[in-house]
């Protein structure tokens, strides 16, 4: 039977339409994707994301052991800064992405997937032989994401946090009103800015009325809109983009992959490095009217299949038919065209840069 977040009431009171997602009842929408995309670009949009796992590994070889599991290099973070990282198998494949926060250096918070978290949990404790606490604390967690061009103005009223004082990827611990405890985190997956808040579950509905209060500019936005906002940044999404069977480099992640110390799966990616990949993970834009879909194939201009779409869409900002997907490396270049098979039609395409979005 799927979870409910500690916001299901207040998602009900708003009308949204809730499906089942990742094991959680979830809005997928309230007024519609193309409203709601829009508002959090030019406005401040409330989404709940407290499916998202957050799991804590404490102890006195916390860092060895997040070191270890993850390809970024933990060594980098202080007390109050976040992390992107990815978790590798030994055959280099990614297990999942994630955050990782340290909030001291025998403590730190790993926020991953919330389809992935008894996988991730699983594999975890598999690797930890260094006598570290590893516990998944999601279950007394909320986890809102508030993000948008006018998100400072809206939480600053309701914090004595400089938010001024929180630059990108860090975080500060500190009170929303007459709730405790809350991480701050100036982070977020929509590309327009914001933050996202950890807090105790207790703390749920009255961090939310605090957001809302008396704030008629902001708006509660649901999952579909926080994909298409995603996408249009080109920021890769679990289960589509990457998944165990494809490596941080072929999925041009190698930003987040340190060669500078140990990690599991670092013997594949040395070889990748070294001899090079088959495809890679790449974005175009459509030149005609559709809209792809994951699994829609790639097609070259003799006819040859080259690759396949793992994530599309229509863009609520720029009106054209989007999306990311695999191709071979020799057809990846920017500006090269092609065709995607959109019902038994082939619509051309063409490789742009990513982000796809630009403030």
């Amino acid at each position: 039977m799927d979870k409910k977040t500690a916001f299901y009431s207040l998602h009900k009171q708003n009308k949204a339409k809730i499906v089942s997602f990742a094991g959680y009842m979830m809005p997928i929408h309230y007024k519609g994707v193309t409203v709601e995309h829009l508002h959090v670009r030019n406005s401040v949009g409330v989404f709940d994301v407290s499916h998202m796992a957050q799991i804590i590994i404490q102890g006195q070889f916390a860092f060895d052991l997040v070191q270890k599991i993850t390809t970024n290099d933990v060594a980098k973070l202080y007390d109050g800064k976040v992390q992107y990282s990815c978790m590798l198998n030994e055959a280099g494949g990614i297990i999942d992405d994630l955050l990782v926060y340290r909030l001291s250096i025998e403590k730190y918070m790993l926020v991953v997937n919330a389809s992935n978290a008894l996988k991730n949990i699983d594999w975890i404790t598999t690797q930890n032989d260094m006598n570290v606490d590893v516990v998944n604390i999601t279950e007394e967690r909320g986890l809102l994401a508030v993000q948008g061009p006018a998100t400072y103005s809206i939480l600053q009223k309701v914090t004595s946090l400089n938010l001024n004082s929180i630059p990108y990827y860090t975080f500060k611990i500190g009170d929303i009103d007459q709730c405790h405890d809350v991480i701050i985190s100036n982070t977020g997956y929509t590309g327009s800015g914001g933050f996202e808040l950890y807090f105790n579950k207790e703390y749920a509905l009255s961090i939310w009325n605090s957001i809302f209060q008396n704030n008629e500019i902001v708006q509660p936005i649901g999952l579909a809109a926080r994909d298409t906002l995603r996408l249009e940044m080109g920021y890769c999404l679990y289960g589509n983009d990457i998944n165990e069977s494809r490596s941080p480099i072929e999925a041009g992640l190698s930003w987040i992959v340190s060669m500078k110390k140990e990690f599991i799966g670092k013997s594949v990616i040395k070889n990748q490095l070294k001899n090079g990949i088959d495809e890679c993970l790449v974005g175009f834009i459509l030149k005609e009217k559709g809209i792809p879909r994951k699994g829609y194939e790639m097609i070259s201009k003799n006819g040859n299949r080259i690759g396949t779409v793992t994530s599309g869409s229509m863009s609520p900002v720029f009106k054209k038919g989007f999306g990311m997907g695999y191709i071979l490396l020799e057809e990846s270049k920017i500006g090269n065209e092609f065709y995607i098979v959109i019902r038994d039609k082939k619509i051309r395409a063409s490789i742009v840069k990513r982000p796809f979005y630009a403030k």
